[in-house]
């Protein structure tokens, strides 16, 4: 359990939280929910106590250890895979590190034995016999081979050490654990053994992400910022939102109910408070009248930004066509003989763990590479609009977000291009900021500007949730749903996937599949595919016996 009692925290004379109280109890998951700039990951500092709050305080039951989610990938460097993972438990560690230190002691001394009889001790009461097969377990299940485990982290990709990072928070069993966005670049399957592991875990997990599917998956509570204060709800997020929106319309509702009472009131108080015989009637509803008070429905903090992709042109039957492409980068084969073709009512997700494939085919689609071998054709009718995971080179200049719009735009009138700008939450001054300044949220809105100016029927989006806050990923969304045209992308998030595409890819060291169905179906037809593969492994160990 660790609770908040009447935090505070202000910077000048600005409270980003203000006399919080809020209670976070054993078994449950809370996701933590709020605006860009609200204060989620604050506020998971201030529970750590990496951040002091100005006021109030934070409260753990007294034993308990507290997990968090390292957000450095750096920090580590100079371990192993292993050691970095059991260094989640830091008591644990430590021990095992001082007993090596002592058996290795030349000069083994009947002191150095009695103290290394107390660490055996305390080092077999937390399962220290297990810690390395348990960590092991964790990288297993996240994707992170055992190859890797005894390797320096200095030697891992990024995406791996993210996964090393998310193993080490989980390590140990805490009582709480602190996730901030645990999601972030992990592949759909270690998302989906994320997932079962915290619906299994029965301590208290406190967790911020942008994935909404995870979250309606995980949580059992939600605790949304806004304005300062925590409210919390019982359900997960789909719940949050139903309830929330329920009671904004109840508020409105019993307001104008109230609003027509006042009415009411007023009108036989202005006619008849002269009138003798009515002047009690009528100092009763003045008494009546005082004592209404209209609800104090404040706007959420959380803006949408609109997203509509109209294309300029209606798309023909001839759209793309692929045919044995093939691609090798610094050695390794990344596309294989590839072929397909795309019809005009295709919205296409390209799932799985090899994002690098997926990410190449994109280029080349988009014509920043050149296949080896194999050939692609757009059809003469479409026009196309890349969103590139790395969006460096587009921002690598010194244009103001308006002139660096209006080039992508046939109409070069200011106004008109401030428009696109204001739909994805550019306002004012905010046209003359230098796009290399930009932060990773308000680039990924300028492309998206880009997109829409553009007016392609084509649009290929190569992880486009990444740096999105909640608000900007369901407007997203929803704009894919209802573009008409055709869509090649990828992403992490399985509700987007579900939502958006009614055909799935997947390019694996074998060769492509490529199956018209939704998300889930392919997720289910997969599994069972899976399964079906061990029992096979199975009853063939069995008839070798």
């Amino acid at each position: 359990m660790i609770s908040a009692n009447n935090v505070t925290l202000r910077f000048g004379k600005k409270a980003l939280f203000e006399d919080v109280n809020i209670k976070f109890t054993e078994g449950n998951c809370y996701g933590l929910i709020g605006a860009n700039g609200a204060g989620k990951s604050t506020f998971l500092k201030i529970l750590s106590g990496e951040i002091e709050t100005t006021k109030g305080d934070v409260v753990m039951n007294a034993g308990e250890r507290l997990s968090v989610l390292q957000q450095d990938h750096f920090k580590y460097n100079d371990y192993t895979v292993l050691d970095t993972v059991i260094m989640g438990n830091k008591r644990l560690y430590d021990v095992m590190k001082e007993k090596e230190e002592i058996y290795a002691k030349p000069d083994f001394s009947d002191e150095d034995g009695a103290k290394v009889a107390d660490l055996e001790a305390e080092f077999a009461e937390m399962n220290g016999w297990e810690a390395e097969s348990d960590a092991a377990t964790l990288l297993n299940g996240l994707g992170v081979d055992t190859d890797y485990h005894y390797k320096q982290m200095a030697e891992l990709e990024d995406t791996l050490k993210v996964k090393v990072l998310l193993a080490q928070a989980l390590f140990g069993n805490p009582d709480v654990l602190l996730l901030d966005e645990p999601t972030n670049h992990l592949d759909l399957d270690a998302i989906a053994w994320l997932e079962e592991f915290l619906i299994n875990f029965d301590n208290t997990v406190i967790v911020v992400s942008h994935d909404r599917y995870f979250l309606n998956k995980v949580c059992t509570h939600i605790a949304d910022i806004d304005y300062g204060k925590i409210q919390l709800y019982a359900g997960n997020y789909d719940f949050w939102y139903e309830s929330s929106q329920l009671m904004i319309k109840q508020m409105k509702e019993a307001n104008k109910k109230k609003e027509e009472k006042i009415k009411e009131l007023q009108e036989f108080i202005q006619r008849f408070s002269a009138n003798a015989s009515k002047s009690k009637q009528a100092t009763s509803r003045k008494r009546a009248l005082e004592k209404i008070e209209l609800d104090d429905i404040r706007p959420s903090s959380r803006k949408y930004p609109y997203i509509d992709f109209r294309p300029n042109r209606e798309i023909g039957n001839e759209v793309l066509t692929v045919e044995n492409l093939s691609k090798t980068v610094d050695g390794e084969k990344i596309l294989d003989n590839i072929s397909f073709t795309i019809g005009r009512e295709d919205k296409v997700a390209f799932v799985g763990p090899n994002t690098l494939a997926t990410t190449m085919l994109f280029k080349i689609l988009a014509g920043e590479e050149e296949p080896d071998e194999g050939s692609y054709k757009w059809g003469v009718t479409t026009s196309q609009g890349y969103f590139p995971k790395d969006n460096t080179k587009e921002f690598d200049n010194d244009l103001t977000i308006v002139d660096w719009l209006t080039q992508f735009s046939e109409e070069k009138d200011p106004t008109y291009v401030r428009g696109f700008l204001g739909r994805m939450l550019f306002a004012g001054d905010d046209g003359v900021k230098k796009v290399k300044v930009l932060s990773g949220g308000e680039k990924v809105r300028c492309l998206l500007s880009k997109m829409m100016i553009m007016g392609s029927n084509v649009l290929v989006l190569d992880e486009p949730t990444n740096h999105l806050d909640m608000e900007s990923i369901t407007a997203l969304n929803n704009g894919l749903i209802k573009f008409p045209g055709v869509i090649l992308f990828s992403s992490q998030d399985h509700q987007f996937i579900q939502t958006t595409a009614n055909r799935i890819m997947e390019l694996t060291a074998t060769g492509l599949i490529d199956k018209m169905t939704t998300y889930d179906e392919y997720l289910e037809s997969d599994e069972l595919a899976r399964k079906r593969q061990i029992m096979n492994v199975d009853s063939s160990d069995k008839d070798n016996n």
